[in-house]
């Protein structure tokens, strides 16, 4: 993986982002790169814990993921009430290089990051009830289905130091 890199969301590779190769991902699935960059401008405009990265092989913008801190929703599981917890909001691999591995490499690159820099968390997520690949992904990677539902999304948790790969 050594040709993968990291680097901020920001005004300067938003156009980037956009011409990732997600047709095959509704925006029911994933919120859209121009969603991702407003709650990643509102992030720096509160000064929350977390970022948004752009996922780069050699220099081709191939994803985006944003894991951040969260704010308490009604909908959250009861276990989650109370906690302090990061929320992946979006994660996206171009449609070209998923199933090589890149989207785990990631997920567990980021999640090192931000528990570096901002401390150890819990981690929530939504997968819509029918995008099964998610399901799959997020099982593989130590987050746990809950039966609690936001939406058409099920949570999936992940506390630190449970089994990932």
């Amino acid at each position: 993986m050594d040709l993968i890199s990291l680097e901020l969301l920001s005004d300067s590779n938003i156009e980037d982002v956009r011409a990732i190769q997600r047709d095959d991902i509704s925006e029911a699935f994933v919120d859209t790169a121009d969603t991702i960059m407003e709650l990643t401008q509102y992030g720096l405009d509160h000064h929350c814990k977390g970022h948004t990265y752009v996922i780069k092989r050699e220099n081709e913008c191939i994803g985006w993921i944003l894991l951040g801190e969260a704010f308490e929703w009604d909908t959250d599981p009861e276990e989650m009430k109370g906690v302090p917890f990061y929320r992946l909001m979006g994660f996206v691999i171009d449609q070209r290089y998923r199933s090589s591995g890149i989207g785990g490499y990631v997920l567990e690159r980021v999640i090192k990051l931000i528990y570096d820099e901002f401390g150890v968390r819990p981690i929530a997520l939504g997968v819509h009830k029918d995008n099964l690949g998610a399901e799959r992904f997020y099982l593989k990677h130590g987050f746990r289905k809950t039966a609690v539902m936001e939406g058409n999304d099920y949570y999936y948790l992940r506390y630190p130091n449970e089994n990932t790969i």
